[in-house]
């Protein structure tokens, strides 16, 4: 009997990815912090023809208690198949702390249970960001040192330190975290393929969700960014869905270790005309 998880589940993106993952495994825990939400979803699913049973799970990414809570009722249920891992914030929803705590270290907690559970045919898709793609240049910094250790002590202090007072606007540790994201992913991509199994990241552009609406209302570049780019339009959740999808499918059998920008071609856009945004 095949387990998905998915986290994030109650909206946006995360629901889109729930309702993929439904027809491609077994038991489906999806799982959230909004639990009324979250119940909402998971009544809208099973009204529909789903391959899956699904479980509601309450999950704070950022607990580590909760993590390995839903790591093992997966092991309980059965082999791992897929995980997205699309809970997150977003710049408008917390300070430069919360960016941190819930947008990386709270993948690499994720990404740690579930190391132990992957096996052949296991995938696994954690949700980042255009937005370092379109910020930071540089294939290296400094701080990258401090960035791949997200689980270590002190981690807060010593990002702060390496970065610089500048990285307390939300918007900043965000971008930051998200960089954390990728590399998270390229690191841990030989150690899940020891076992067979693959880790890949997607970086949505913008997308029309609620957190969408919401960073668009406060951030005047969301529009600029649209009218910039291929495509001239906001992407849709179920569009992002549809690549995590292929990402855990066996026609992405051979693809593990990258990121898949889904925005519409802005970043393309954005570094064919030779400048990144700050």
């Amino acid at each position: 009997m095949t387990v998905g998880i998915v986290t994030g589940a109650a909206r946006g993106m995360g629901a889109a990815c729930a309702k993929r993952f439904a027809d491609l495994v077994d038991v489906l825990l999806v799982a959230d912090r909004d639990t009324a939400a979250l119940g909402e979803t998971v009544e809208e699913l099973a009204a529909g023809p789903t391959r899956a049973a699904l479980e509601p799970i309450a999950l704070d990414v950022a607990e580590s208690a909760d993590v390995d809570r839903l790591a093992a009722r997966a092991a309980e249920l059965g082999p791992l198949r897929a995980v997205a891992h699309a809970a997150g914030v977003s710049p408008t929803m917390g300070d430069w702390r919360q960016m941190f705590v819930v947008d990386l270290v709270g993948t690499a907690l994720i990404v740690e249970a579930c190391r132990p559970l992957a096996t052949a045919g296991t995938a696994i898709v954690c949700f980042a960001s255009m937005a370092p793609l379109l910020a930071m240049a540089h294939a290296e910094v400094p701080a990258d040192a401090v960035l791949d250790n997200p689980l270590g002590e002190g981690f807060l202090e010593r990002i702060r330190e390496a970065v610089g007072p500048g990285l307390e606007d939300s918007g900043m540790a965000y971008t930051w975290a998200k960089r954390g994201v990728h590399r998270l992913v390229r690191r841990e991509a030989a150690a899940f393929g020891q076992v067979g199994a693959r880790i890949c990241s997607v970086s949505p552009g913008i997308i029309d969700t609620p957190m969408g609406k919401q960073e668009g209302a406060a951030r005047s570049t969301n529009d600029l960014l649209v009218q910039m780019s291929p495509l001239g339009r906001e992407g849709t959740a179920d569009e992002v869905a549809a690549a995590v999808a292929f990402l855990v499918s066996e026609d992405g059998a051979f693809v593990t270790g990258i990121d898949l920008p889904v925005d519409g071609g802005i970043v393309a856009a954005i570094r064919s005309r030779g400048a990144m945004l700050t």
